[in-house]
């Protein structure tokens, strides 16, 4: 594995600590939902069957072969969170252009997100305040490296890290393809799973078996939207100690390519959120 791409998984995993303890707790978890999960083939590439006899190498190229093309995506998603002891869930409207933005919107405006390479922004009426820094801010509060392709990856069912940084072995695990990197690393474990019929992903794992945490990210299925494969539900579980959390998203009414606006202030007379960090 590639020093970048060790760096990468090192910090990712930090980002299980859950440092959501702060007022305005349910709008940071709907951005950081997006920020953990935002493309070329349109076809399917397989007949739903894994095959042994198919290389490491084979199924990363396929993987990035069947990435997703597009210009805009829009629709609405369902993003459900519980913690163990309280629920909460809220439908938002939801629209991307590759590579430059992602926007939502809750019911009546209530609450608001807009993400660029360059800038992570949002703002809750029901509190009266907002967040408006970049990665790079919001990346050292987490403990986690992010940016904006691992927002666009993860949303669309792609690997969150460059798989071409590191040589995998591969079986056959269920349905799937698994892969494994063959130098292990000492404190940290990364796993993935690619399914076979369109090669999206099916599982990503981050692990830290010595400080027992976890970070599950499942595609529970695609769907098929005109030329384009994406996924339909995506579940994340992060686990610490005793502690879990999810974050389940489903895609609705999804369309491809659409003149979009991108409409986003932050009202005036609102109270920054500052971000500190958590006693770790």
């Amino acid at each position: 594995m590639s020093k970048r791409t060790q760096k990468k998984v090192c910090n990712t995993s930090a980002f299980m600590i859950t440092p959501i303890r702060l007022a305005s707790r349910f709008t940071i978890l709907i951005v950081f939902a997006l920020l953990a999960f935002s493309c070329k083939s349109k076809k399917n590439l397989g007949d739903g069957t894994a095959k042994s006899s198919l290389t490491a190498k084979s199924i990363i190229k396929t993987h990035y072969q069947n990435t997703l093309d597009f210009k805009t995506i829009s629709g609405k998603m369902r993003i459900d969170y519980s913690d163990g002891e309280s629920s909460q869930g809220v439908s938002v409207n939801l629209r991307m252009e590759k590579d430059k933005a992602i926007w939502f919107s809750a019911p009546f405006g209530m609450v608001k997100a807009y993400i660029t390479p360059g800038r992570v922004s949002f703002y809750n009426k029901l509190q009266n305040e907002y967040f408006d820094g970049d990665f790079a801010y919001l990346s050292k509060f987490l403990g986690t490296e992010l940016d904006f392709d691992q927002v666009q990856n993860l949303l669309l069912g792609e690997a969150l890290f460059d798989l071409n940084d590191t040589k995998y072995e591969t079986t056959v695990v269920g349905e799937n393809y698994q892969l494994k990197p063959k130098k292990a690393m000492d404190l940290f474990k990364v796993l993935f799973e690619i399914e076979p019929k369109n090669f999206k992903m099916a599982s990503q794992q981050l692990s830290q078996p010595l400080k027992k945490r976890l970070l599950q990210i499942n595609y529970l299925g695609y769907q098929q939207v005109n030329k384009w494969i994406l996924p339909k539900k995506i579940a994340v579980a992060a686990i610490e100690n005793e502690e879990r959390n999810t974050v389940d998203i489903e895609y609705r009414n999804i369309e491809f390519d659409q003149e979009l606006r991108f409409p986003y202030s932050i009202p005036k007379g609102f109270k920054e959120i500052v971000l500190k960090d958590d006693a770790r």
